[in-house]
């Protein structure tokens, strides 16, 4: 029995519960009496929802697979060896469900030692080698095709990607070595570093061809059979293929030195995936792969014992799995059909809201304002919008008359909403504004029709305790920008009934958002978590600790953007509001920053400037530092972020306790579609049991042992 086979064996019993892919073997004739071939084509049995992936056994399979093959080169019985995948799915990468069981670091450098003996094997067969991408690719798919000797790849995948790092891990079987050998260290960094901290961003398979990834380009149509006549060509010279090459010089060490600058910008040095990867690309200059294979299993050991990585895999499952099935959400048969949808509103969140109803659901769509005037420019961004989809090609122009077609303005209510089926109202976040306004709606929409609010902060209770039918009023708040932030936080107020609490679930699941159900308490989850932080943030700085000291102590936590640039984007007007909502309700946890109420009071966007002389970084605003009325009391970094994180430990162990959501898994998975929090972070609750605060703050942790974490 090999080393691999016993690795693998070895692993394979500590996941009996893998997906296993099969790698099976068949053999053909290339065109233009090119000779014969072997295809390997990697499936697990079930259709494209379940991807193909590697797991020990599926490993093994695929090494099984290459020793025919191997004999039957070494006999010349073959003239080349292809791979590819099932329909739209070459592979995803390595089974992360066998990765979370791993307790020990032999384990897990048996996991990366037996993806690369496996792969490995491709590049040494006596004849050459192919990879046809034809579905989507990552991670450890994208690897086996490094390892072959030519790669096609066809136009229609929609995904390709080494998303390691994104999850804490470093591209381990080959993609930190061999990638920048072939493509160069620039465009490496760019795939395994740039594009992984930009949110897992996937390329598509114009843009696997133009990196040089990928040899040739085929329409999805045909793709394999023109994979295979330009195999043919291949093997038969009249088609040579040619690669750069490759700069091992200043140009390599740049590459890596901007990959570090772009990981100091994402995680301020609080993750280590990336700096490991950079580390392997580093070494990789000078082209001994061995050496960087080995390196590659000890990197990919470490971190698999990692809290980061288990961070990681904890977020994918919850935005993966979780997010599919919401919490506490009623029985989906109880919903009712959604064919209108009103809006009352056409500022810019109303006109967000109807341009997303109109593509999701594409049915009618009305809104309604105080004057013509601002009802024509809520209808005209809409029909604006839909232009710019036309202009990308998104679109076309059939598509586009269509929904043009679908939204509409009036003044009227009456007209507009007497066959409604959903009405979402987006006004001020004034609660007697608001009243009115459900008033005026009730007064002429149909008895079914479900109220919606867009409230981000106010009782939705209250909202609807003065209606004729409060059972049917629930909370729908969207994240700005509506477009890009995936999370919708449903609402259920005191008296709403399961019907229209299933009607919500099942329009956001077709508004393809990621729904968690919240109790009516104030500001829900994201705001009232980012109120607590954000508001130790200014009384820290109220007290007398530095702008600067204040948002660099917070850095360690790599999360999307400083507390005042998020202060920023929000709005410091709406941020107070927020505040003082909390300061209401809960007065001795949440307060209201004298500093920041003189920034809105002096119309002030936020607190900083950007200037072209330094780069457009923040500075703080001299303006606003003349404002700043500070205290004597001075925190070091390690002191202000102490109190930070202890703040919302308290928090959130409060909120748990309310039963505001149903487990603290809700609350990660608001923090990281809502707010854009990290995956290496978990959110927020598995970093707080990781850094030992939830225990200090609440006695216990937030989450079991092994649940975003090392099992014991």
């Amino acid at each position: 029995m090999s080393t691999t086979t016993e690795l693998l064996k070895g692993a394979a019993e500590l996941f009996p519960d893998e997906v296993v892919t099969a790698a099976h073997v068949r053999h053909f004739e290339l065109p233009a009496g090119a000779g014969r071939f072997a295809l390997i084509t990697l499936d697990n049995g079930f259709d494209h929802t379940k991807p193909t992936t590697f797991g020990p056994q599926s490993l093994a399979n695929l090494d099984a697979a290459i020793d025919q093959v191997e004999a039957e080169a070494a006999n010349g019985e073959i003239v080349g060896v292809g791979i590819t995948g099932k329909p739209f799915i070459f592979a995803v990468g390595a089974d992360l469900k066998g990765v979370e069981l791993l307790k020990r670091h032999e384990d897990a450098l048996a996991i990366g030692k037996g993806g690369h003996d496996v792969f490995k094997r491709l590049s040494a067969l006596a004849v050459p080698t192919f990879a046809y991408y034809n579905g989507a690719a990552m991670g450890g798919g994208v690897e086996v095709g490094l390892h072959c000797t030519y790669r096609t790849v066809s136009k229609a995948l929609p995904a390709f990607s080494l998303p390691e790092v994104f999850l804490g891990l470093v591209p381990g079987w080959g993609g930190c070595t061999i990638l920048p050998n072939l493509i160069g260290a620039e465009k490496a960094v760019s795939v395994v570093i740039e594009n992984s901290l930009n949110q897992n961003r996937q390329l598509k398979g114009k843009q696997v061809f133009e990196l040089g990834i990928a040899d040739a380009i085929f329409e999805g149509a045909d793709f394999l059979e023109r994979s295979l006549v330009w195999t043919a060509e291949v093997l038969g010279g009249s088609v040579t293929v040619e690669r750069p090459e490759i700069d091992r010089g200043e140009g390599w060490d740049q590459a890596v030195a901007k990959g570090r600058a772009i990981a100091d910008s994402k995680v301020h040095g609080a993750a280590p995936a990336a700096y490991r990867a950079l580390d392997i690309i580093e070494a990789a200059k000078d082209g001994d792969l061995q050496k960087g294979f080995d390196a590659e299993d000890q990197a990919l050991a470490d971190l698999i014992m990692g809290g980061e990585l288990r961070s990681g895999i904890y977020a994918f499952n919850l935005v993966q799995k979780r997010a599919k099935r919401p919490a506490g959400a009623p029985d989906k048969n109880l919903a009712r059909p959604v064919t209108k949808v009103g809006v009352v509103g056409a500022g810019l969140m109303a006109s967000q809201l109807a341009l997303l109803f109109l593509r999701r659901l594409e049915v009618p769509v009305v809104l309604t304002d105080i004057d013509q005037e601002r009802v024509d420019k809520g209808v005209g961004y809409v029909h604006g919008e839909i232009d710019k989809l036309l202009g990308k090609g998104r679109i076309n122009q059939d598509k586009a008359n269509r929904l043009k077609g679908l939204v509409s303005g009036v003044l009227d209510k009456a007209e507009g909403f007497a066959d409604a089926d959903f009405i979402i109202e987006a006004v001020f976040e004034e609660m007697s504004v608001k009243q009115q306004v459900f008033a005026e709606v009730e007064a002429v929409a149909p008895a079914h029709a479900i109220l919606a609010t867009n409230t981000s902060s106010l009782s939705v209770s209250e909202m609807a305790s003065k209606l004729q039918h409060p059972e049917r009023v629930v909370g729908f708040h969207f994240f700005n920008p509506v477009a890009i932030l995936p999370l919708l936080e449903i609402v259920r107020g005191e008296q709403t009934d399961d019907a229209s609490l299933a009607t919500a679930f099942g329009v956001a699941k077709k508004l393809k958002k990621t729904a968690v159900l919240t109790k009516d308490a104030p500001a829900f989850v994201v705001n009232r978590i980012l109120t607590r932080f954000m508001g130790e943030i200014q009384n820290v700085i109220d007290e007398g600790t530095s702008v600067a000291t204040a948002e660099k102590a917070v850095e360690p936590l790599g999360l999307p953007m400083s507390p005042l640039v998020l202060l920023e984007l929000v709005g410091p007007a709406i941020g107070l509001h927020v505040s003082e909502t909390l300061n209401r309700a809960f007065p001795d946890r949440f307060t209201v920053s004298p500093n920041l109420k003189a920034v809105v009071e002096a119309g002030k966007r936020g607190f900083y400037v950007y200037k072209p002389e330094n780069g457009f970084k923040p500075e703080l605003d001299p303006e606003v530092a003349a404002l700043l009325k500070q205290g004597d009391t001075v925190l070091t970094e390690e002191q202000v972020r102490d109190r930070v994180l202890d703040a919302v430990a308290q928090e959130i162990g409060l909120m748990l306790a309310e039963g505001v959501v149903a487990e603290a898994q809700d609350i990660d998975l608001c923090l990281i579609t809502g707010a854009g929090w990290p995956f290496h972070l978990g959110g927020i609750t598995p970093y707080l049991d990781r850094e030992g605060v939830s225990e200090r703050v609440n006695g216990k942790r937030f989450l079991a042992q092994g649940v975003a974490s090392v099992p014991a």
